[in-house]
């Protein structure tokens, strides 16, 4: 028989070599940050320094101040990111949850084919539908305006596959209590259903304020004037024809772009952890 301190040392043993790996990838994650905070505080002679080196000699502030003084209006263009991703962010939350109660909760003909149609559209790239998007944006005058792509993006078939799976695996006892009580859809769903989500919630609104920070492909082509730009079109700019710019300055410059998204998912990330865990897999 196996001795129960030796059982559990060997458990303790394997609960440590587990956290040693965890930590080892944890850190080479973390190393791709570490290095673009590290050149962005470097003059641009030791940024192309060979053998290169980890950490800067000094904290040159400049790097920034370069950013914010350069021919690119990075303060507006900041502006147009944060306006379309709030814009897309609260749009999706809305229109996501409504349709995902729809699709959980209601009965009505043709719901499961619709929703497998919705879902067919994850399999399409933004580049398929980018043409006609762009002939119609034309016509209505959106070209070159930042809200333009934020009214693409207000729903998404992922947000709704998200919160239907998430009110699958919620019981259903308290809506039926208060259907028979005679409350209508609309007061079930933001009296009973609404305040269940919040993980979900959560999870949706850091996924798709993360996701629409860094689109490139359909702002370059959209939103061409450097007054109407996102941040990812304007780090491209900064780094000029065939990575001329300075490396310092397009470090510098990611690094402001970035911070917002990385204290969002630090700040939020058990939520967004709880809510993909609990949307489940639960028919």
């Amino acid at each position: 028989m196996n001795n129960p301190m030796q059982t559990q040392a060997a458990k303790r043993w394997l609960d440590y070599t587990i956290i040693a790996v965890i930590a080892v990838l944890a850190i080479g994650m973390l190393l791709p940050f570490l290095w673009l905070f590290s050149v962005s505080f470097k003059p641009v002679s030791e940024a192309y320094k060979l053998p290169p080196t980890f950490w800067p000699t000094s904290l040159d502030l400049s790097n920034y101040a370069a950013v914010l003084a350069s021919r690119v209006p990075f303060l507006q263009i900041y502006g147009n990111s944060l306006l379309i991703a709030v814009v897309v962010t609260v749009g999706q939350l809305v229109t996501c949850t409504l349709a995902a109660f729809a699709f959980a909760r209601l009965e009505f003909r043709g719901r499961d084919t619709l929703f497998v149609i919705l879902l067919i559209g994850l399999m399409f790239p933004a580049q398929v539908t980018i043409l006609p998007i762009y002939l119609g944006f034309a016509q209505v005058g959106l070209i070159n305006q930042p809200i333009g792509l934020a009214l693409m993006y207000l729903t998404s078939s992922f947000g709704v596959f998200l919160m239907r799976q998430f009110m699958l695996s919620q019981p259903k006892a308290l809506e039926e209590a208060a259907l028979m009580d005679g409350a209508g859809y609309l007061k079930i769903f933001w009296r009973i259903s609404l305040p269940q989500l919040r993980p979900a919630l959560s999870a949706l609104g850091i996924i798709t304020f993360t996701q629409t920070w860094n689109y490139y492909f359909q702002a370059r082509v959209l939103l061409g004037r450097e007054t109407s730009m996102t941040l990812p079109v304007a780090m491209d700019v900064l780094r000029g024809y065939l990575g001329s710019g300075s490396l310092s300055l397009v470090m510098a410059a990611m690094s402001m772009s970035i911070l917002p998204v990385v204290l969002l998912f630090l700040i939020a990330q058990k939520f967004v952890i709880e809510g993909i865990t609990m949307s489940g897999i639960k028919n």
